[in-house]
């Protein structure tokens, strides 16, 4: 690594539950492609002897009570300075080796978020299984289309952050959504960000995933939802207004037809029913408008709460 990170303080921040099979490996792992770094595992109520195998292999070793890897990331951003923070899952997934060039395009680059794109190592292990590979495609591609086409790996748990990223990110998730919040939170603020191709291996033998398949997709996916309602109001009840708007409209159209033939309205249920959703579709629209405005307000106040944290710099 170059005297430009030399010269910075980073902590790599490893949230971590039921992990002793692994995490031994990857405190050392971390100690040994990033020297100069402190390394903190934060331990997430595990009943195993994770603390004990994190602390003898070097790490500064924590407790966070509330279980949820966000509940985890809140406690270490809020208590961890530094200025550039790496954070990694502690199952022996990702590759350290990354980690110095992340952390060099992070600092030389002066961005916020680096994000570790996995690439599946060839050795036929099938560590990253096509499913979750869809449902990451998929998800990603509802952001992208959202936010902005700058991202390809929007759940990945490799990242590098800067001291502004961290100190001014809502937090607000519990679980493992807490990825899609990074993702969202960085290019709703239009922060500067790469991604790093980094290798995404199988777990060690005798390491449990602790990913729920569909109940955590179906809380990222409604996470994603959440997030485009608060941070782009406009689209997201102009797209419901749209629904509502078609729908009366098309259940409207045999009812004039009718009324042209006859000059009657035998389904009056039906004609109040359209003429109702029509009415929705009016105040959907208009509650984009005003949450609009409001949205703008608040990210406003996000950029210079931004824009007070320093920015870290190579005083040499």
């Amino acid at each position: 690594m170059d005297s430009t990170a030399f010269a910075a303080n980073i902590a790599v921040l490893i949230p971590c539950y039921n992990e002793e099979v692994a995490i031994g490996r990857v405190v050392q792992d971390f100690a040994s492609a990033l020297p100069q770094a402190k390394i903190y595992v934060y331990d997430n109520n595990s009943k195993d002897y994770t603390k004990k195998v994190a602390a003898a292999a070097g790490a500064i070793v924590r407790t966070e009570l509330l279980q949820g890897k966000g509940h985890v990331v809140r406690r270490m951003f809020s208590d961890i300075e530094a200025d550039a923070y790496v954070l990694v899952d502690g199952d022996g997934t990702y590759d350290a080796a990354a980690a110095p060039e992340m952390v060099r395009r992070l600092l030389d680059e002066q961005l916020d978020m680096v994000t570790g794109q996995r690439v599946e190592v060839e050795d036929g292990s099938g560590a990253y299984r096509r499913g979750h590979r869809a449902g990451n495609l998929v998800l990603t591609s509802m952001v992208r289309f959202v936010f902005g086409d700058r991202i390809k790996d929007m759940l990945s748990g490799y990242r590098v952050f800067s001291r502004r990223f961290v100190k001014t990110f809502p937090a607000l998730a519990s679980g493992f959504e807490t990825e899609t919040e990074f993702t969202i939170h960085a290019l709703d603020m239009l922060m500067p960000l790469a991604e790093v191709a980094t290798q995404y291996r199988e777990r060690p033998s005798g390491s449990v995933s602790k990913l729920r398949t569909y109940s955590d997709g179906l809380r990222i996916l409604s996470t994603i939802i959440k997030l485009v309602k608060e941070e782009r109001p406009l689209q997201f009840f102009s797209i419901a207004g749209t629904m509502l708007m078609v729908s009366g409209v098309l259940l409207s159209i045999p009812l004039l037809i009718t009324y042209f033939q006859i000059g009657l309205v035998p389904r009056l249920p039906t004609a109040v029913l359209s003429v109702g959703l029509v009415v929705l579709a009016f105040l959907s629209f208009t509650c984009g408008l005003i949450l609009d405005s409001v949205a703008r307000g608040r990210r406003e106040a996000k950029r210079l709460a931004y824009l007070a944290v320093r920015r870290w710099c190579n005083k040499d």
